[in-house]
C-alpha cells in the first residue's frame, strides 16, 4: 500500500489534484480501480500534507443483483462515509429507451449523478479510479475510431456543474493494480452491467494487448508519447 499510494501522491502533487483541508469524493463502483483508490486515498489521506477529507459516492443504477453490502462494509472498516444514489438509470436505458448503444448515455447519466450527490455533500472534487491504462486506450479509441489525438486529462475541470474531476491513478498500470488488489485482498463487487466486457474500450483493450505482445513496451511509449505532447492538461508543473 505505501508503494501504490507513492505513485498517488506524486500525480496529486504534479498536477495539484487536491487543495489544503479539501474534501474529495471517491467515485465508487466496486470495481477493482475503485476499490484500490479507496484503500489507496485513505491510507494517504493520514499523511498528505494537504490533510483532505473523504467520502464515496455509489451510484445503484437499478441493477437488481448489486452486492451493496460489501462496499458499505469496506467503507465503514475505512472510516468513510458512503453515499449510496439510487437511480433508474439501468431501467432507462435498457428497457425503455433499449439504446442500441447504451454505455454513452448510462455513463453520462452517471456522471451527472455523480457530480449531484458530490455537491449535496460539499465535494467540488471528484476522484475517479482511470488509471495508465485507460490512458492509453483513450488514446488509441480517439485515434482508431474518430481520427483524432486526444485524451482525457489528470485534471478536468467542468465549469457546468464547477466540480474537478482528478485522476489520481494516472500513473498506475492496469497490472499493478491487479496484483495490489490480490495481494491486498481488498473485496470486489461484480459488475451487473449485460454489457460489462463487450464494449468499443473492451475491443480497444484486446486490440493493444496484441499489439503489447509483437512490440514490447508499447503500451509505455504510448503513454509516454502523451506526457510529452501538447495535450491539454498533460504538462506537469
Amino acid at each position: 500500500m505505501q508503494q501504490i499510494s507513492g505513485y498517488l501522491r506524486r500525480a496529486i502533487d504534479d498536477f495539484h489534484m487536491i487543495a489544503p483541508k479539501e474534501r474529495v469524493a471517491i467515485a465508487l463502483s466496486g470495481g477493482k480501480d475503485s476499490m484500490l483508490l479507496l484503500h489507496a486515498m485513505r491510507h494517504l489521506s493520514r499523511y498528505h500534507p494537504a490533510q483532505f477529507e473523504l467520502i464515496a459516492v455509489f451510484i445503484d443504477l437499478g441493477f437488481n443483483n448489486i452486492d451493496i453490502e460489501t462496499l458499505q462494509k469496506e467503507c465503514d472498516r475505512l472510516e468513510i462515509p458512503l453515499i449510496i444514489r439510487k437511480t433508474d438509470i439501468a431501467p432507462l436505458v435498457f428497457d425503455i429507451r433499449k439504446e442500441s448503444n447504451p454505455c454513452a448515455l448510462c455513463a453520462k447519466m452517471r456522471r451527472g449523478s455523480i457530480h449531484d450527490a458530490a455537491i449535496e455533500n460539499g465535494c467540488r472534487t471528484i476522484a475517479l479510479g482511470h488509471h495508465r491504462d485507460d490512458a492509453v486506450e483513450t488514446f488509441a479509441m480517439n485515434l482508431l475510431y474518430e481520427g483524432r489525438i486526444g485524451c482525457f486529462q489528470p485534471v478536468t475541470y467542468l465549469d457546468r456543474k464547477d466540480v474537478r474531476a482528478i485522476r489520481p491513478m494516472i500513473y498506475l498500470s492496469e497490472q499493478q493494480i491487479e496484483n495490489a488488489v490480490r495481494k491486498l485482498n481488498i473485496p470486489i463487487v461484480k459488475n451487473p452491467c449485460p454489457m460489462d466486457h463487450t464494449s468499443m474500450r473492451k475491443e480497444t483493450k484486446d486490440l493493444l494487448k496484441e499489439a503489447e505482445e509483437r512490440f514490447p513496451g508499447l503500451n509505455d511509449r504510448l503513454f509516454g508519447a502523451i506526457q510529452r505532447s501538447e495535450l491539454t492538461g498533460w504538462k506537469k508543473d
